[in-house]
């Protein structure tokens, strides 16, 4: 036990790797729950597509206003089952790297292909959500948390142990641009919400 923690101060690059792990398995634990939410609000809206849920704040506050939205059924089924069944996933590649375990090249390429593809269609349901209907949902904007975290954790991982990039990406994450960008686009996030919104979530 002290020989491991010993190498984790010691070893920079174990550190980031760790670290980077954490932040993947921290946002894919949050995405599974905001999916599982999800799911459930979806059930209860199938029933009763009049259903008050109780993340209904207010007409720009309101799960029932988005899920009862056509592109919160893309592929003909709830967008949160989707999440239900991959985002599974990436909690258990996080608990193993954490763990030390080691994934070949192509399996790594694939998991970061998946995590691109979840924050593009995360952040495509932000623009449907904010933009074309009007309204929020807080577990939806969790969902979004969490594959913000989930794309910079992996990605993070995978350039440090040289799984994916080259040079330029490697110094990209080595001089912390990464967490700056990670940084800057969940504080525009904030801002654009509470430019649009701000009144009715203080009211």
């Amino acid at each position: 036990m002290f020989d491991a923690l010993r190498k984790w101060c010691s070893d920079k690059n174990l550190r980031r790797q760790r670290l980077a792990a954490l932040a993947l398995l921290i946002g894919s634990s949050l995405g599974l729950l905001a999916s599982f939410v999800l799911s459930i609000e979806a059930l209860t809206l199938a029933k009763n597509s009049h259903a008050v849920l109780n993340c209904d704040l207010n007409a720009a506050i309101s799960c029932s206003v988005v899920a009862n939205h056509w592109s919160a059924a893309l592929l003909g089924f709830p967008n949160s089952f989707i999440g239900m069944m991959t985002l599974p996933v990436m909690v258990t590649i996080g608990v193993a790297l954490l763990a030390g375990a080691k994934f070949p090249k192509w399996f790594m390429w694939g998991a970061q292909l998946g995590a691109v593809v979840g924050l593009l269609f995360a952040g495509w349901m932000f623009y449907m959500s904010y933009v074309e209907i009007g309204a929020l949902c807080p577990w939806c904007l969790t969902l979004d948390a969490g594959m913000l975290l989930v794309c910079y954790g992996l990605t993070r991982y995978n350039v440090v142990t040289r799984m994916v990039g080259g040079r330029r990406m490697r110094k990209f994450v080595d001089r912390g641009f990464d967490t700056f960008l990670l940084a800057l686009v969940t504080v525009v996030i904030v801002v654009v919400i509470l430019a649009t919104f701000g009144r009715e979530l203080f009211a």
